[in-house]
């Protein structure tokens, strides 16, 4: 009996170490291990062996089982670990960089002219200040000089948001509000500029959109002057367009600069194109930032990012920015 039991334990090891999937994993334990199985049918049979013979008989059997019973154990944890493998692989998603031969994107070109307008001001000992896009009207409107009644309040032009007391808060009409947040946040000397996205109430057509982008420069200091402004203005121009261009100043009026200036800038061929609005910072606005006006002085300029978009890359619509076209976004 014990040499047949050999026999059969070697068969069974061997058939479990060729399985080839834990189905057919389960179907040799059954055939090995089952209540059919050959081991099972030797142990009923102790009962017809000798006494003497029965002790030896039943070890063998139990030491038979056990070994049948570990390498199916052994063969099932590597059975299921290639499995996995094999279903990983087969899942596996593909998240492989898109080909060299496809068209990889770029900045769209308000955000080019944006960025190069900030390392040019940068470059120029600026700093970047942001500011919250819905604003207060004290900081749109009162705190910039800009009074009760003046048409810039008025429903037609600007967005209000129901939020708080009725008229009290904005979605912001200028970036200016971030110089007044900057004087109440820190101490003079300040040079910052503030560029963000702005929003009026203007019908889209070929120079007006209602979300547009604008960069203010703001510059308190000691004995600061309008020369200061002018040279800031020529040193900006020359910088960003190149060395054939220059700038100039013609009297204007804001409520938050005194004096008020418009600035153009002068291209190669002699013609002039307007740029922006800058000025002295008025000594209300100063106040209103907490800055004392007989101690320090400032300037202020402003222009729109996306009209120096337009100069740049030569677009004379600028609802062409904002369709989203990719033809017209991918020459540029």
């Amino acid at each position: 009996m014990i040499d047949d039991l050999s026999e059969l334990t070697r068969a069974a090891l061997d058939s479990i170490a060729l399985a080839t999937s834990t189905d057919e994993l389960r179907r040799l334990e059954h055939e090995h291990l089952g209540k059919d199985a050959d081991l099972m049918v030797a142990r009923r049979q102790l009962g017809g062996l000798p006494v003497e013979q029965r002790k030896d008989a039943g070890q063998a059997i139990n030491a038979a089982r056990q070994l049948v019973e570990q390498s199916i154990h052994e063969r099932q944890i590597a059975l299921a670990a290639d499995e996995r493998a094999a279903q990983f692989d087969a899942e596996r998603l593909d998240l492989t960089e898109v080909a060299t031969d496809v068209a990889v994107g770029h900045a769209h070109i308000v955000s080019q002219a944006w960025e190069e307008l900030e390392d040019v001001f940068l470059g120029m000992g600026f700093r970047v200040a942001e500011g919250p896009e819905v604003e207060t009207d004290w900081h749109n409107f009162d705190a910039l000089n800009i009074p009760p009644g003046h048409p810039a309040r008025d429903g037609f032009d600007t967005i209000y948001v129901k939020y708080g007391e009725a008229g009290s808060t904005l979605l912001r009409t200028h970036t200016s509000p971030v110089q007044i947040r900057t004087m109440l946040a820190q101490e003079p000397p300040i040079h910052v500029i503030a560029p963000g996205r702005v929003f009026r109430r203007d019908t889209a057509d070929a120079t007006h959109m209602p979300v547009f982008h604008q960069l203010e420069g703001l510059v308190i200091d000691r004995d600061i002057s309008l020369a200061d402004l002018a040279g800031t203005i020529e040193a900006f121009t020359t910088a960003y367009f190149g060395a054939g261009f220059s700038s100039r100043l013609r009297p204007n009026h804001f409520p938050f600069t005194e004096p008020s200036a418009e600035f153009d800038i002068q291209r190669p061929d002699g013609s002039w194109l307007e740029l922006g609005g800058c000025g002295m910072v008025h000594p209300n606005v100063l106040r209103a930032g907490g800055v004392d006006p007989e101690q320090w002085s400032g300037f202020a300029f402003g222009f729109g990012i996306d009209r120096l978009a337009l100069m740049k890359f030569g677009v004379d619509d600028l609802r062409e920015l904002f369709t989203n076209d990719v033809r017209f976004l991918s020459q540029f």
